[in-house]
């Protein structure tokens, strides 16, 4: 199996044999259904599609708020309607985390981008802003793509690799990873086993 998703519960810290302190995140993976299984004849590629957060009130078309795909091998011989749970990454070490980070809002360069202040004195009326943004004025005569300005700030999508796993809570649908991870309390994680 590939991968699961899941809720972030939050932080906590757990405490090592030899009496050192790793903080640590929760994730809170109730068993994933398999929705539908694509194969290499039909699709070109053999993978599962999940269903997570199952709905109060399913409707015709769907049952379940999320849906994933997660690749597997063509040998695989996972069904339709089976439920994937946390005792599939038992024999796991390491996992990738995918999720979306909080939104900031709209911020400024200096705290977007990190840029140093402007001066502060002799009348000076650049603190916090951008400076120049004019870019190759006699060349393109325009502003190129990907230049840093203020804008809003967080609520993307980040990847974190090689998170080691500390434990797995069979009982309790559990995963803890050690550091943090991506997004606000409850948000949802797609976990990936390397």
């Amino acid at each position: 199996m590939s991968g699961i998703l899941g809720k972030k519960v939050g932080m906590t810290r757990v405490i090592a044999d030899d009496g050192g302190v790793i903080p640590v995140s929760v994730i809170e993976c109730s068993p994933n259904e398999i929705v539908q299984i694509k194969t290499t004849e039909h699709d070109g590629y053999p993978a599962l599609i999940l269903g997570f957060d199952e709905l109060k009130k399913p409707k015709k078309t769907r049952k379940f708020r999320y849906l994933a795909e997660f690749k597997i091998s063509a040998d695989s011989e996972k069904k339709k309607g089976e439920k994937v749970s946390v005792a599939e990454f038992a024999e796991v070490k390491d996992v990738k985390i995918i999720g979306w980070s909080k939104g900031k809002g709209f911020a400024g360069v200096i705290k977007r981008h990190n840029f140093s202040r402007g001066p502060e004195t002799h009348g000076s009326h650049h603190h916090r802003q951008p400076g120049s943004s004019s870019g190759a004025v006699t060349g393109t005569g325009r502003t190129p793509k990907g230049k840093r300005f203020p804008g809003r700030m967080g609520n993307a999508k980040v990847t974190r690799r090689s998170n080691f796993l500390v434990s797995v809570d069979i009982e309790k649908n559990l995963l803890v990873t050690k550091g943090p991870i991506p997004g606000s309390i409850g948000s949802l994680i797609r976990v990936e086993a390397n």
